[in-house]
């Protein structure tokens, strides 16, 4: 009687059963199934044992055969959060081009103990996600993270990739970086082409090297322009973001004309406080944001931001992670950004009397 199709108790078909129905050798069917049998087995041959294969549902044993090659074609890409848009999409790109190439990417939040760029929390240590996974990783994509802090981690058993981090203090591994500085330059120079010259930087209150780059970018650009700014920081949520700029604006002194912020969720914060002063965008207060997420066009007005290309950003993250398992050197060249100017900005308003 024949066995049925999902009797999970049959044996399960093995390669030399294979061989035996096809009437071929083992190594033919070895170099068939791993699709290296062109000039080697004539392609009436090759067919016989592809179709002997399915009728007898044979399956490769892949991770036997990952195990013989020393490869598992496994990278793990370790994000700050899950449910942020932008690594959702970096996770995207990264995943489309290690599946042209027979890889997996898989996707873990950074330990809670070790926020971006090492930012430590009063949660307790998780253990070291590497040591069960060490022996079925080939690399690690990092994005956000101190270079000490995943170092300690991981130590120097895997092949390393740093997204969004400082080249100068990556140990060694290989970087690969939006171009930050010129983002904040864009949104910097658009608002004072718009005559904006009292702002109001919203930042990040994260200890990350993006968001000092984005600080010190920022001085530089205003330096000599004639215009003052001042730094607020606040927690990367809307609500945070609110309630820090709802004090700036009600500060003694003059009110700024124009926020640059670190973020499209601060942004988001950022319009709510103005509404809730009575203020209205872009007349009274023009904003900007960073990132380019849904959230950018869900607000009215639409927010002017920093759009950043994340699934190009991952595609080129997992190509740098095949050039350094390859042996070879990657360039560490930033993404363009670009400026994305909608309606939550415009002309400085008249000064008050």
């Amino acid at each position: 009687m024949a066995t049925p199709p999902h009797d999970t108790t049959a044996p399960r078909p093995t390669s030399r059963d294979v061989a035996r129905a096809a009437g071929v050798s083992q190594a033919t069917v070895s170099l068939v199934l791993g699709d290296k049998w062109h000039g080697r087995v004539a392609e009436r041959t090759a067919e016989r044992v592809r179709a002997t294969a399915r009728e007898l549902g044979y399956r490769p044993n892949l991770a036997a055969r990952n195990l013989r090659l020393g490869r598992t074609r496994t990278a793990l890409l370790v994000v700050p959060a899950l449910t942020n848009e932008f690594f959702a999409r970096l996770h995207t790109g990264a995943a489309r081009v290690a599946a042209r190439h027979g890889f997996s990417v898989v996707l873990y939040p950074s330990p809670d103990s070790v926020g971006p760029s090492g930012a430590t929390t009063q949660a307790p240590r998780v253990s070291d996600p590497f040591s069960s996974a060490r022996a079925a990783l080939d690399g690690v994509l990092a994005s956000s993270m101190a270079s000490d802090a995943l170092a300690t981690l991981r130590g120097d058993a895997l092949p390393l990739v740093m997204l969004d981090s400082d080249p100068a203090h990556s140990l060694g591994a290989a970087t690969v970086n939006l171009d930050i500085a010129d983002g904040t330059r864009q949104a910097a120079e658009h608002l004072l082409a718009l005559g904006h010259r009292d702002l109001l930087h919203l930042t990040a209150d994260i200890d990350s090297w993006t968001f000092d780059v984005r600080r010190d970018t920022l001085a530089t650009a205003l330096h000599g322009t004639g215009a003052r700014h001042r730094t607020v920081k606040a927690a990367l949520t809307v609500d945070d973001a609110r309630t820090a700029t709802e004090a700036a604006l009600t500060a003694p002194g003059p009110r700024p004309t124009a926020l640059i912020c670190d973020d499209d969720v601060l942004a988001a914060g950022a319009c709510k406080a103005a509404r809730r002063l009575g203020l209205h965008v872009p007349d009274d207060l023009s904003v900007t944001g960073f990132d380019d997420l849904t959230l950018a066009t869900a607000v009215e007005p639409e927010l002017t931001t920093v759009r950043l290309p994340a699934e190009d950003f991952g595609e080129l993250a997992m190509t740098t992670l095949l050039d350094v398992l390859a042996g070879r050197t990657p360039e560490p060249t930033p993404l363009p950004v670009q400026l994305v100017v909608r309606g939550s900005t415009a002309q400085s308003p008249a000064p008050r009397r």
